[in-house]
């Protein structure tokens, strides 16, 4: 997948025009895929290019809410939905365009033969466009628009708020269902204070970096990837309150049972599958060892 920085000429390959899915698709969740997915089939039905047309946001920018998802993580799932360009401009390049301008910007770049979005898709300055103004402006450009319905949860809409609603109230399947695979951390493992290798029970030490949304603290059943090997295992999301006087000091701790190795450094995938209980304050570390072995036969159990 080819990205770009900027709104710039898409480099085709000989391929008929484009087919791009606009949107800021955080998280990629149903919706998105949905989104992406149509366009991805269509371009492949009409010898046309694969593309997606988003924007970036400077990490703790509240126009958009808290990250579900790193830049990264976010590419490689674009990717693995069959895009093949993939333009991410700053926000402040392209926020004041008018809802015209960015049409023709899109469509000239792109040299797009249709473009696809969800119904509460918005675009030019002060969100001016919507799903309707764009089929006009792109009527006498002779560009098709497929506007996707909202995809549904329950029988309500799926957005990336009631993603990270769902996430801050601990509901990982109804987060994971929304979002249509589980919800996911990958973030460098950092040095703790070793209690856990002293317990008997070694950790992994991952912090959320700011602007991230935080699931409900306490302890989950998750399932960690090292090396491409899935290991079930307990993670702790918390301010470790038993051995922690820094109530404002969350971490996410991760114990692997059954693997052995260095992972400093590393960047492995938590992927968060149930929510046990709430982080506690235990009389004793022999309590907080017995938690931590207790959660992490329940994610044996969980995985068998």
């Amino acid at each position: 997948m080819q990205i770009y920085s900027q709104l710039a000429p898409l480099a085709l390959d000989g391929k008929a025009g484009s087919a791009v899915a606009m949107g800021y698709f955080d998280g990629i969740h149903m919706g998105h895929r949905s989104v992406i997915g149509s366009a991805v089939d269509w371009a492949r039905a009409h010898g046309a290019a694969p593309a997606v047309f988003t924007f970036r946001l400077e990490l703790g920018s509240r126009m958009k809410g808290r990250r579900l998802i790193s830049t990264e993580d976010k590419h490689r799932l674009v990717e693995s939905l069959g895009v093949e360009h993939y333009l991410v401009p700053d926000f402040e390049d392209i926020k004041s365009l008018s809802a015209e301008e960015f049409v023709h910007r899109i469509v000239d770049c792109c040299h797009a033969r249709a473009l696809f979005c969800g119904e509460n898709f918005t675009f030019g300055a002060r969100a001016a466009g919507n799903p309707q103004l764009l089929k006009k402006l792109c009527e006498p450009l002779g560009v098709e628009v497929v506007v996707l319905p909202m995809a549904r949860f329950e029988g309500k809409q799926v957005s990336s708020t009631r993603i990270r609603t769902a996430l801050e109230g601990g509901d990982i399947p109804a987060a994971n269902a929304m979002l249509g695979a589980p919800y996911a951390i990958r973030f460098a493992v950092q040095h703790g204070k070793g209690l856990g290798h002293t317990l008997g029970v070694p950790t992994i030490n991952q912090i959320y970096p700011r602007g991230y949304q935080m699931p409900r603290q306490g302890i989950y059943i998750t399932r960690t990837c090292v090396d491409g090997v899935w290991y079930p295992s307990a993670t702790g999301l918390g301010s470790r309150p038993t051995v922690n006087d820094d109530p404002e000091q969350v971490t996410c701790e991760t114990f692997i049972p059954g693997f052995s190795g260095d992972l400093y450094g590393a960047d492995p995938v938590v992927e968060f599958h149930a929510y046990l209980c709430p982080s506690k304050r235990f009389d004793s570390l022999d309590e907080l060892k017995a938690c931590i072995q207790g959660a992490a036969r329940r994610a044996v159990a969980y995985f068998a």
